[in-house]
């Protein structure tokens, strides 16, 4: 992980939508920056499908990439008791079914009352480019190894969807 990376969007720099813009505002209705963040680096508001009755009516925003990056990580810097590790993550640490931290790749172990997974779709990464195929994630960053399997034991599914 690079902390240069920290919100760092991908291809469609966008925020909305009827499936995405939900979760925004109940990450907002929660506290969250979200939509906070998607405000201060709009270059572009769009209401989508006008054409059809009020109920499918759902903002989008389109952001400024690189401001959309730097405010965010302005308010994570800023949040109190928030950490940053530049470090991938190997394994959770478990005792009698219950998550108490975590361990890097550099066998580094950080315990924790709460751990949450933001992998995106770095678990596994697999990148096809014509009839070749290799392990990575997005824009040149590696993919996240190692977790996936420890999931899958402690029974989570694991699949797998083509953007």
């Amino acid at each position: 992980m690079n902390l240069q990376n920290i919100a760092q969007m991908s291809c469609n720099p966008a925020m909305g939508g009827i499936a995405k813009g939900q979760i925004v505002r109940e990450i907002d209705a929660l506290g969250g920056y979200s939509g906070i963040v998607s405000d201060t680096s709009a270059i572009q508001f769009k209401m989508l499908n006008k054409s059809k009755g009020p109920a499918m009516w759902s903002p989008r925003v389109q952001s400024d990439r690189m401001r959309f990056a730097e405010d965010w990580r302005l308010l994570l810097e800023n949040t109190k008791n928030l950490d940053f590790y530049q470090e991938m993550v190997s394994c959770l640490i478990v005792n009698n079914g219950k998550v108490e931290g975590v361990k890097t790749s550099l066998g580094i172990e950080v315990k924790a009352k709460t751990v949450v997974l933001t992998n995106g779709t770095f678990l596994n990464g697999l990148i096809h480019i014509g009839e070749k195929n290799f392990g990575g994630g997005r824009a040149g960053e590696r993919a996240a190894t190692g977790i996936t399997e420890q999931l899958v034991n402690l029974g989570f599914d694991s699949g797998r969807m083509k953007t």
